[in-house]
Formats: structure tokens, C-alpha cells, sequence
């Protein structure tokens, strides 16, 4: 089964993730089938893409 998860990418207190499509069983910045967008938290109001 797969699911649509946040990979967290960015340093370390300025987070930026990336909308990725994976398995449920792997880790949360493992492997992934696609990437299919990104938000960032830090910019106000927040972007989702």
C-alpha cells in the first residue's frame, strides 16, 4: 500500500519538505515511487506546490 508522506529536507531548525508518494513499510526519508511536490513552513503564508 502506498502512501503520501513529507520527506523532510533542509538544515537543521529550517525545515522544507518534500510531497513524496512511498510505501507505508519504509522510513520517512527512505525510498520513495515519486515526488509530487513540496511546502515550505518557514515563508508566510506557507507554500504548497
Amino acid at each position: 500500500m502506498v502512501r503520501i508522506r513529507l520527506r523532510r529536507m533542509g538544515a537543521k531548525k529550517k525545515p522544507f519538505y518534500r510531497i513524496v508518494v512511498a510505501d507505508k513499510r519504509t522510513a520517512r526519508d527512505g525510498r520513495f515511487i515519486e515526488i509530487i511536490g513540496f511546502y515550505d513552513p518557514t515563508v508566510e503564508p506557507p507554500v504548497i506546490k
